[in-house]
């Protein structure tokens, strides 16, 4: 796939897409970092604003917001102009904590490692919308995983997950004054042609992966260090302000989001409607009404769910085929068994066997 058919597939799906992907979510800090790389690349910065019909005046405001849709069409054209696959690490490595406002001052004024990846995980979503952040926590080992929320292209969504990845790389090398054995970046696909200078100036990257995000293990002591930058006045200020963001998004974010959010199982399965729609303080008929208004329903978003799940479940060598059929809803394995083979082309345990970490490279968006 070209870098313009990238730009020109993303043009036509515009209309298909979800309502919140056009909602203004995105910090201009974002979009500026790919404009500001692909100029010093030699692309030229009205071209670019141009072909990916965002105006020069969006950047003016330091607080102004883009939509999903307008970030992805800037990294289409910056990477159209640049040709630079690659163009997702330099932008992540050119952002300091500074550049995630409110939250990057809180990760800064933490009183530990620990303790500044927890307000991570809480006050993720005040950056923007499209990944999730998850944090997996053993004894010896901590994982930050990303998820997209939404697939663009599998390109767009290559750049901006290894911005994003970078990005969060130097903050947390930032932060930790003496780091763990082993600091690794997990990437789906294969290892791009022009990646070379990049494997000095970061840690080991680990290409082929099925999940997405920063591996570190060993003495997890070391994430309880007091940080150099640690200041709990100007933490309990900066913490305030995250809370009034929260307070805002929350106030105004898309239905849809929400319920994505719920669906999550636990030891009875997913919750159901009626539990979705009193977690929300709605009733079920409101909830049914409102999806209807963003063109969904409860059942393509428990569907939605069971597709993201049931891959990150398999991924866990210890839990039983069976067991995770369970987990996501289906009492007789045959159903799920079916379910999945409709989702991936493949059963669950050949996809198990498939996506194990020396498995060949796989397609992180495999329906693209």
């Amino acid at each position: 796939m070209t870098a313009v058919s990238v730009l020109a597939q993303l043009t036509e799906k515009r209309d298909a897409l979800p309502d919140w992907v056009h909602q203004p979510s995105q910090a201009a800090t974002y979009p500026r970092a790919f404009v500001d790389v692909a100029v010093g690349r030699g692309a030229d910065r009205s071209d670019l604003l141009s072909r990916a019909g965002v105006a020069e005046q969006c950047f003016v405001d330091p607080g102004g917001k883009f939509s999903l849709y307008e970030v992805a069409c800037i990294v289409a054209a910056a990477h159209e102009l640049t040709g630079d696959h690659c163009l997702g690490f330099s932008t992540g490595d050119s952002m300091l904590l500074t550049a995630h406002g409110n939250l990057g001052y809180a990760l800064m004024c933490a009183p530990t490692v620990r303790e500044a990846i927890g307000i991570l995980e809480r006050y993720w979503h005040l950056r923007g919308r499209g990944v999730r952040l998850q944090v997996h926590s053993e004894a010896d080992s901590v994982f930050l995983e990303l998820t997209a929320e939404i697939t663009l292209s599998p390109m767009l969504s290559w750049l901006m997950l290894s911005s994003i990845l970078t990005s969060m790389l130097r903050g947390v090398q930032f932060l930790i004054p003496v780091l763990p054995d082993v600091l690794e970046l997990w990437l789906p696909g294969e290892r791009p042609a022009d990646f070379d200078p990049w494997q000095a100036r970061l840690p080991p990257v680990r290409f082929a992966r099925p999940r997405l995000g920063l591996y570190l293990s060993g003495d997890m002591s070391l994430l309880d260090q007091t940080l150099p930058t640690a200041n709990p006045e100007a933490l309990r200020t900066a913490l305030e302000q995250c809370e009034r963001e929260s307070l805002l998004i929350e106030r105004d974010d898309d239905i849809v989001h929400q319920v994505r959010s719920l669906l999550v199982p636990g030891p009875e399965g997913y919750p159901s409607p009626e539990q979705v729609a009193d977690q929300l303080h709605q009733t079920p008929r409101t909830l049914r009404r409102r999806l209807q208004e963003r063109g969904c329903n409860y059942q393509q978003l428990l569907e939605e769910a069971r597709v993201r799940d049931s891959r990150r479940l398999l991924q866990q060598a210890d839990l039983e085929v069976r067991r995770i059929g369970e987990m996501l809803g289906y009492l007789n394995p045959a159903n799920f068994t079916r379910a999945f083979k409709g989702w991936t082309g493949m059963t669950p345990r050949e996809w198990r066997r498939q996506y194990e970490p020396e498995s060949p490279p796989f397609d992180l968006f495999p329906n693209e």
